[in-house]
């Protein structure tokens, strides 16, 4: 498949570096020298796109950026993203416009490559509409201090159709788009493609690996990717499926380890599409995934944020899902109970206050699962 010329990000490196689920020492801090190892080995295979935003690890993610990239290497070596936030935390409009000040700060940058209103869903868009942000973010442009602006996007194809004709002049959006999501209801990103598609909008992909539930997918897909070829990683599927869409810009990984970064490295260097044959290897695969029940977290915890009893959400679920996907109940169990012990909450502390369904990207029914969790781990 050969890449048209025509559109922003045509000659982008097919992997973007998102600074999301970075490394941390046992306190809680950044492993700065284990990010800067995994920078170098990116950058040195010629990749240059990093993507982080105001709100990730409370800021640490834009301050990690700039130690291990922007302090270490020329501008114009690499592109940076970040992102402003109505939603998260309730801010004011002046709040919110006072993130990019924030943002441009903790990254030690005088210009931002790319700017994204983050995570526009249908509960919250009405706040980017009444601060007027989508005016601001575009005055931003104008004034030379962003390059290229968009939205990342968490809704359905309809939504996402009013908001390509009300702003035609958006650079670019992200979108959610994995094997795993394609004619998911919740995620709808088979149409959300379609409709950036037939409004020429380029696109970065931002959840490839599905929160890294891909990177270790079912038994029943496993042995499909093994049958195919059992030399390559089953994430290596899962980025080389989106990042062989036509007007893709890059694809966004969030790597946590150097091994992380080498694996991705190693297919992306030089990338190559997949071919029929390998797409009818994943379409297998979908097929297979469908019918394997488990709860569909990426891990972004969003939902943590506002809960009053400080359940880990993501991390309750990831134990749960040791038993749904891999049939391993004693595992299950010895990953609650660890979790429940290191943050000294349970899931049957839920108080059903509904704040993490209306954080949740994926519209989960948090309140129900935890209910379930609560019942078979506890």
């Amino acid at each position: 498949m050969a890449y048209a010329s025509d559109y922003l990000g045509h000659d982008t490196p097919k992997l973007g570096f998102g600074m999301m689920r970075l490394p941390k020492l046992e306190d809680g801090s950044m492993d700065m020298e284990q990010i800067c190892q995994m920078v170098d080995e990116f950058m040195d295979a010629g990749l240059t796109y990093f993507d982080t935003a105001y709100v990730y690890d409370g800021g640490d993610s834009e301050i990690a950026t700039r130690k291990a990239l922007v302090e270490r290497y020329p501008r114009d070596a690499f592109t940076v993203t970040t992102k402003a936030n109505a939603w998260l935390g309730s801010p004011t409009e002046e709040q919110v416009k006072q993130q990019l000040q924030t943002s441009m700060e903790r990254l030690g940058v005088d210009y931002l490559d790319y700017y994204l209103l983050h995570a526009v869903q249908d509960n919250n868009q009405h706040m980017y509409d009444n601060y007027h942000l989508w005016d601001w973010i575009r005055g931003l442009k104008e004034q030379g201090i962003i390059r290229r602006w968009g939205f990342s996007f968490h809704a359905g194809p309809d939504r996402l159709e009013r908001l390509l004709t009300d702003y035609p002049d958006i650079d670019f959006i992200q979108l959610q788009i994995n094997y795993a999501d394609m004619e998911e209801p919740s995620v709808q990103a088979q149409a959300n493609y379609d409709v950036a598609r037939a409004h020429g909008v380029p696109f970065t992909v931002m959840e490839p690996v599905k929160g890294g539930s891909l990177a270790v997918p079912p038994r029943v897909v496993r042995e499909i990717f093994d049958a195919a070829n059992p030399d390559v990683s089953y994430a290596s599927w899962a980025i080389r499926y989106v990042a062989s869409m036509e007007g893709v810009l890059t694809v966004l990984s969030g790597m946590s380890t150097l091994e992380q970064v080498r694996d991705n490295v190693s297919y992306m260097r030089d990338f190559k599409p997949l071919s029929a044959e390998e797409q009818a290897v994943i379409a297998k695969a979908q097929e297979a995934l469908a019918k394997v029940h488990q709860y569909k977290c990426t891990g972004c915890h969003y939902c943590t944020d506002g809960c009053p009893m400080g359940i880990p959400i993501p991390d309750f679920f990831k134990a749960m899902n040791r038993k749904l996907i891999f049939e391993n109940e004693a595992e299950a169990k010895r990953r609650y109970q660890q979790t429940a012990e290191k943050a000294g909450v349970n899931a049957s502390d839920c108080i059903a206050c509904g704040q993490c369904e209306a954080a949740c990207p994926q519209r989960l029914p948090i309140i129900e699962y935890l209910a379930e969790v609560a019942s078979e781990l506890e």
